[in-house]
């Protein structure tokens, strides 16, 4: 939220400077997010008069300006402006000066072969509106050689983050209770302008939808005349990083950004009978200001007159009652609006704006009536008119919470000794009412401080105005010595597999938790149950993951979409279930996805390259390895999902039903539904399915102890059936003598002639290690028919 120091003295009578406000936001937890002060921005650019005005020699639509500054001769410049005369005050930026629209530093250059020495500037180009037909024109009165920057009385702007639970910050009066409260000066009181009412408002004002609008109120103004806002109206809008619109338009901006009170006025000639917040009924449409079309249902709350709807309930108003040029009657509207209502509402239909941000958090239902009546006095003030008298349908909430409060809790919450004569002030300052002859004090909590709950929340209160810097810091208490590791098994192979991953050449991805519900259930295993979220922070984020490939196949769509040849990504994260008795559950698990290019096109290939389900199964072996599970020993088998293509991935196993990980290329439906362009391929590796090593550290190595003996290797050949996997046939081999067969490998698989139709020759290199003593023929005639004994029992026989 941004603000200028001028607006913020409106309502608080200071002393104090920039810095020192800035310093007191911070202290008391509205943080500063930014500072700038127009001052340096402007530097540069002073009020000038134009002597003389005369064609370019070159140059048509260019003239030669001698201009005077105020300082010194006279300078020459050359300027395009078709408003540019002799004897106009202006703005000149001299050399040196930066162009706040486009950062160019002005300098002295020919223009046409005609020495100029700055530019002229015209209202976009100082970044004051968007007016750039002529340069700026300035009154008679305006002084030469003063900085444009003191003349226009530039104001330093403030950015500051307010907290969800703030909502009465969210307008610059709240701002300024804070900082009174804190002792940087004196709360004015809000100045009302006058007006009298005329007469019973002419239109009927009612609600029909309590729960959602508990309170509506309006009235209507006649005889106005709508028109640009006066100066000071814009700079403070313009400060808040608002563009003015029209004077109607840019007081309900003002109401809001001043007071946090969002409010709306309706072109009164545009509406049709009663004027009626009601419950939308499903399928209604409304065109809204932002000239979207919306479709309502019958969950949400809007303002409706006889021919529909106007206005999407303390979210956005409507194109057709919008207020133009051409209004003269309005319509006001100020209603407290169900904050539960309006952000289901804001996430149904994806919108955001500056009234939901106010609504959903929580206005002050005490400020309606005079929300009202000072929208009405500012609007007959500036624009004229007769205003009705006001109608109040319904009624907002007035019940003010009371909390019991020991100012001893302070110390003891907080950590800072305060008197309590102090926090009783402190309390009072921010409208809270104080019985202190009770024990515990009892405190009537203002109705718009939505956020205070209990006694600590009090204590906040206090801590926060007292000064959250003066809070001292504390060291933990610890024992002597060194201190005990404290990471987890869980969080040490984290840490290993995301020092691997991204040393072998993948890119750390964090993607959201949440999904729209239809990418989740692609992803979902048969009978899962989804867990979706009952407030989620919009319809598109409503469905926690249930695995972690659908956000890196939609990080590498953006990626693919900005025209990255290649994405080769990973993330360490959770999965999310919903349990048959309504419990959830996570699981942690690292996703891969390797999309596009693996390498480019050269001379050999002739086309890029992609990757394959052989990429995807090395990525996952080798972060299984330092995850510490025993790759040696893991089953190659089939199902990994119906998302993946069933001819091109499997799933790696130590033992039938315990599945580590997944791997292999995507199904073209998936990247259809996606909407990405394959081939992709894709990994999961479930962490919380790789036992830890028993009797000792997950990752300890065995000391080295080379044998004292050599190895010896001998070769087999086997006919197998075709169908057959050669990984089945190497952990058959491997298993035959697990004393002394140390190592096996296939070294060659072929299928043609010499070899029966149906089948194909697997050849294996097969390492045996002697122990105590070197192996006799006999000895290794035995391990060798072990060898074929066991290949036999999958069919295999050994070629002669």
């Amino acid at each position: 939220m941004k603000f200028s120091l001028t607006w913020l003295k409106d309502h608080l009578e200071t002393d104090a400077s920039a810095a020192e406000i800035s310093a007191a936001l911070n202290a008391i937890g509205i943080e500063v997010e930014g500072f700038e002060d127009p001052a340096d921005t402007l530097a540069g650019f002073r009020v000038a008069k134009v002597l003389t005005a005369d064609r370019h020699p070159d140059a048509d639509k260019l003239q030669v300006l001698t201009v005077d500054t105020g300082e010194g001769d006279p300078l020459q410049v050359v300027c395009g402006a078709p408003n540019a005369r002799a004897g106009m005050k202006g703005v000149l930026g001299l050399p040196g000066a930066v162009v706040p629209a486009n950062g160019m530093q002005l300098r002295k250059s020919a223009i046409r072969g005609v020495e100029s020495n700055g530019m002229m500037c015209s209202v976009r180009e100082l970044e004051l509106g968007d007016e750039h037909d002529g340069i700026i024109e300035l009154p008679e009165d305006a002084p030469v050689g003063t900085s444009f920057a003191e003349y226009r009385g530039a104001s330093p702007v403030f950015d500051v983050a307010i907290t969800p639970n703030r909502p009465d910050c969210m307008g610059v009066y709240g701002i300024a209770r804070d900082l009174a409260a804190a002792g940087l000066g004196t709360l004015k009181p809000i100045a009302f302008p006058k007006f009298e009412a005329q007469g019973a408002c002419p239109v009927e004002i009612r609600t029909d939808d309590p729960e959602g609008c508990p309170a509506f109120y309006g009235r209507v103004i006649r005889g106005l005349t709508n028109g640009a806002s006066p100066d000071w109206l814009q700079q403070r809008l313009l400060s808040a990083g608002q563009r003015p619109i029209s004077l109607l338009v840019d007081l309900t901006n003002y109401l809001m950004l001043a007071y946090g009170r969002p409010a709306h006025a309706y072109d009164l000639a545009k509406l049709t009978g009663a004027v009626v917040a009601r419950r939308a009924k499903d399928g209604e449409q409304v065109l809204a200001l932002n000239e979207k079309t919306y479709t309502l249902d019958e969950t949400m709350t809007v303002i409706a007159d006889d021919s529909g709807v106007h206005d999407i309930a303390g979210i956005m108003g409507g194109e057709h009652s919008g207020c133009s040029d051409e209004t003269t009657d309005v319509l006001l509207e100020i209603a407290y609006f169900d904050p539960d209502r309006i952000g289901a509402t804001g996430r149904k239909l994806g919108l955001t704006s500056d009234a939901r941000t106010r609504f959903e958090r929580g206005v002050d239902p005490a400020f309606l009536q005079d929300g009202l009546d000072l929208l009405t006095g500012l609007i007959v003030e500036l624009a004229g008119g007769e205003a009705s008298e006001a109608v109040q349908a319904g009624s907002p909430p007035s019940e003010p919470k009371v909390v019991a409060f020991d100012p001893a809790l302070t110390a003891k919450i907080g950590g800072v000794e305060i008197d309590e004569d102090e926090q009783q002030r402190i309390l009072q300052s921010l409208d809270f009412t104080v019985d202190a002859g009770a024990k515990p004090w009892s405190v009537t909590v203002p109705l718009r401080r939505h956020d205070v709950e209990g006694a600590a929340d009090l204590v906040e209160e206090v801590v926060r105005i007292h000064g959250l810097d003066k809070v001292e810091s504390v060291p933990l208490s610890r024992v002597d010595g060194v201190a005990r590791p404290t990471a987890t098994r869980e969080q040490l192979v984290e840490r290993r597999l995301r020092r691997a991953a991204a040393a072998s050449g993948l890119d750390e991805a964090v993607t959201w938790s949440f999904l729209p519900t239809a990418d989740a259930e692609h992803f979902a295993e048969d009978g899962q149950k989804l867990w979706v979220l009952d407030n989620p922070i919009s319809e598109d984020m409503k469905a926690m993951r249930p695995s972690l490939v659908p956000g890196l196949l939609a990080a590498a769509k953006r990626n693919a979409d900005r025209g990255a040849a290649g994405s080769r990504l990973f993330e360490i994260g959770r999965r999310y279930f919903r349990n048959a008795d309504g419990s959830s559950d996570e699981k942690p698990t690292l996703g891969v996805v390797l999309a596009g290019e693996k390498a480019q096109r050269a001379w050999a290939t002739g086309k890029p390259v992609g990757f394959d389900a052989y990429d995807a199964k090395a990525v996952a072996e080798t972060l299984l390895a330092e995850a510490g599970a025993p790759v040696d020993k893991l089953m190659v088998m089939g199902d990994a999902g119906p998302q993946f293509h069933p001819g091109q991935s499997a799933t790696l196993r130590l033992g039938p039903k315990n599945v580590l990980a997944r791997f292999g290329a995507l199904h073209p439906a998936t990247l259809k539904a996606f909407d990405i362009d394959g081939p992709v391929v894709a990994v999961e590796i479930f962490l919380d399915a790789i036992p830890a090593r028993k009797g000792g550290n997950q990752f300890a190595r065995p000391h080295y102890a080379p044998p004292a003996l050599q190895a010896i290797m001998r070769d087999f050949a086997f006919l197998v059936p075709a169908d057959l996997a050669a990984n089945d046939l190497l952990r058959a081999v491997s298993g035959a003598d697990k004393q002394h067969i140390v190592d096996a490998r296939v070294f060659d698989v072929f299928a043609g002639q010499g070899v029966p139709e149906g089948h194909k020759s697997v050849a294996i290199e097969v390492t045996l290690q002697p122990g105590q003593k070197s192996f006799k023929d006999a000895e290794i005639k035995a391990i060798s028919d072990k060898i074929v004994a066991s290949a036999t029992k999958l069919g295999a026989t050994l070629r002669g």
